[in-house]
């Protein structure tokens, strides 16, 4: 992966023929040392991917983008780490974007989806000290050039599957790099303002009205019109607001 286009991120690499998940590698080097900030985990074949909460994500093998980028971002107090994830979400939206013609939106908190269907997926996971992060693993996966997904995940998509093109994934690594970079660099030196707005701007249904579903079932129509501080979903039903944490609300 070339990484003449970025300042730190990517400059090292630490890439595997296989891994069970480049999240749990970075954390347990994070636990063991105090690797360069940039420093990227990826593999080819990553087969016990984790997204949020739980759940799985599917990679076939030699097919995909599957790696971990590691920061420290001890800027930003804990009460504010939403807006890394925002900063992320946007990189990899902006890559996307550089690649497939149809709207690239971010789905709250930070799926990544052409049109209506899931491209991409970050985990991001922070080690806390007192009131400031210590560190951050951002995990991504991004679907390349897998067509069929065996799991059968929920509208599942691909670069493949949106443009009948193969692509390098060398070439794409290095390009979301850069992408993650501008995006990080641009939160460290005080424009969470402009983050903030930017990811309204690209967030799926803002602004739309739709069906949401909460756990108990129970189905509304609301309308999304914006995200807490600490990054819950805000949705308009029947002229009042309630705001919903991850897994707290279903989009329909």
């Amino acid at each position: 992966m070339d990484s003449s286009n970025t300042l730190f991120v990517g400059k090292v690499l630490k890439q595997f023929a296989s891994l069970a998940s480049t999240n749990d590698y970075a954390l347990l080097l994070l636990s063991k040392s105090k690797p360069s900030e940039g420093t990227v985990i990826s593999t080819l074949n990553q087969y016990q991917g984790r997204g949020q909460i739980g759940s799985t994500w599917e990679s076939e093998a030699e097919k995909n983008i599957n790696f971990s980028l590691i920061l420290y971002p001890t800027f930003l107090p804990v009460k504010d780490q939403f807006q890394l994830n925002q900063a992320m979400s946007l990189g990899v939206r902006d890559f996307v974007a550089e690649y497939l013609l149809n709207p690239v939106k971010v789905k709250w908190s930070n799926d990544i989806y052409v049109r209506e269907k899931k491209v991409a997926g970050i985990l991001i996971q922070n080690s806390l000290m007192g009131s400031q992060i210590r560190a951050s693993v951002i995990g991504i996966g991004i679907n390349v050039n897998q067509t069929e997904f065996v799991s059968n995940p929920h509208n599942p998509t691909s670069f493949k599957l949106e443009t009948g093109t193969d692509f390098d994934l060398e070439k794409l690594g290095a390009a979301l790099c850069h992408c993650l970079e501008q995006r990080y660099l641009k939160l460290k030196f005080g424009q969470a303002d402009a983050i903030q707005s930017d990811y309204l701007n690209h967030l799926y249904r803002y602004r739309e009205t739709a069906l949401f579903q909460r756990p108990n079932g129970i189905v509304f129509i609301g309308e999304i019109i914006g995200i807490s501080e600490t990054g819950k979903l805000g949705i308009r039903s029947d002229n009042e607001i309630e705001y919903f944490a991850t897994k707290e609300i279903r989009f329909l």
